[in-house]
C-alpha cells in the first residue's frame, strides 16, 4: 500500500517560524498584529516582509510592510481582510501564539533614502498603504534629513484612520525632535463627511491635489526643487497622482538617476 509523501517543510534558510504576540482590530476589516522578530532580522523602514501561514498542507504567502520602527524587538503589519481571501481568513482567527512564518529578507525600495535631496517629505497613503509610512516615521534619520514631513491618509470612512494616538505622540518624541523636522498630518474621507476640524479633508487624494486644497492644507507647495513624494495604496491612486506630477515637471526615481517620487501598489 503506497501513499502520498509529505511535502518538505520550508527552508529554515529561508524563513523562521514566529510567534504571533499581540492582535490589534481598527474595524470589522482592519487590523494590525506583531509577531516576534527572526534573529538577525535587518530591514529599511518602507520595506515589506513576506509572512507565511499553512493552510491545510499547502504555505501561503504574503507581502506586508513593516510598521514597526527598526529599533523594536517585534516586528508589526498592518492589514484589510479580503472576503474569501485564502490568507486574510486565515487571519481571522489570529490570537497571540500562534505560529506565523516570516522569510529572513526585507524586500522593497520606497525608502526615504531614495532621494539624495530635497527639503519637503509628502507621504501620500490610501487604506493600508499607511503601513510603510507608520515605520518610515518612526526613524530619527528621516526627521534629520528632511524640514518638512507630510502625511497624507485618504480611507473611505473616518474609522478607518488607524494609528492616530501613535502618529500625534511622534513629535513628542526626543529622538526624532532632535531631528528638526517638522510633521504635518492631513486626513482625508471620500464617503464620510468629517466634522470640520484642522487638517480634515474631504475627497480622493487625486482631487485634493489637482484643486489645490492638499498644498493649501499643508501650508506648502508640491515643487520640482523641494518636495519629495512617497504614495503608497491602490494602484489607481498612484496612476493618476504621477500623471498630475508629470504634468508639474516631476519625474520618479531611477536607478543612478535622481527623482521627486517613488512608489508602492498596494492591492
Amino acid at each position: 500500500m503506497s501513499s502520498t509523501p509529505p511535502k518538505p517543510a520550508v527552508s529554515p534558510l529561508k524563513a523562521s517560524t514566529e510567534s504571533v504576540t499581540s492582535v490589534h482590530h481598527w474595524t470589522d476589516k482592519l487590523l494590525s498584529f506583531r509577531s516576534t522578530r527572526p534573529a538577525g532580522y535587518q530591514f529599511t523602514p518602507g520595506q515589506f516582509a513576506r509572512l507565511g501561514v499553512t493552510v491545510g498542507e499547502e504555505v501561503l504567502w504574503r507581502a506586508y510592510s513593516v510598521t514597526s520602527a527598526t529599533s523594536e524587538p517585534e516586528l508589526e503589519y498592518f492589514l484589510v481582510q479580503v472576503p474569501g481571501g485564502q490568507f486574510t481568513e486565515h487571519l481571522k482567527s489570529l490570537q497571540p501564539g500562534m505560529p506565523i512564518l516570516v522569510e529572513k529578507f526585507s524586500y522593497g525600495f520606497m525608502t526615504a533614502d531614495r532621494f539624495v535631496d530635497g527639503e519637503d517629505l509628502w507621504m501620500l497613503a490610501t487604506g493600508t498603504g499607511l503601513g510603510p509610512f507608520i515605520s518610515i516615521l518612526q526613524d530619527p534619520a528621516v526627521w534629520q534629513k528632511f524640514r518638512n514631513l507630510i502625511l497624507v491618509h485618504c480611507v473611505r470612512n473616518a474609522d478607518e484612520l488607524a494609528y492616530q494616538e501613535l502618529l500625534t505622540s511622534l513629535p513628542s518624541r526626543p529622538e526624532l525632535a532632535a531631528g528638526g523636522a517638522r510633521l504635518r498630518l492631513l486626513r482625508s474621507t471620500t464617503r464620510d463627511v468629517q466634522a470640520a476640524a484642522p487638517g480634515n479633508l474631504q475627497g480622493r487624494i487625486t482631487a485634493l491635489l489637482a484643486n489645490g486644497a492638499l498644498e493649501a492644507a499643508a501650508g506648502l507647495d508640491i515643487t520640482v526643487e523641494k518636495s519629495r513624494i512617497m504614495m503608497c495604496g491602490n494602484p489607481e491612486m498612484i496612476t493618476e497622482t504621477r500623471e498630475l506630477l508629470h504634468q508639474r515637471g516631476l519625474r520618479p526615481c531611477r536607478r543612478a538617476v535622481p527623482g521627486q517620487f517613488v512608489t508602492e501598489d498596494y492591492w
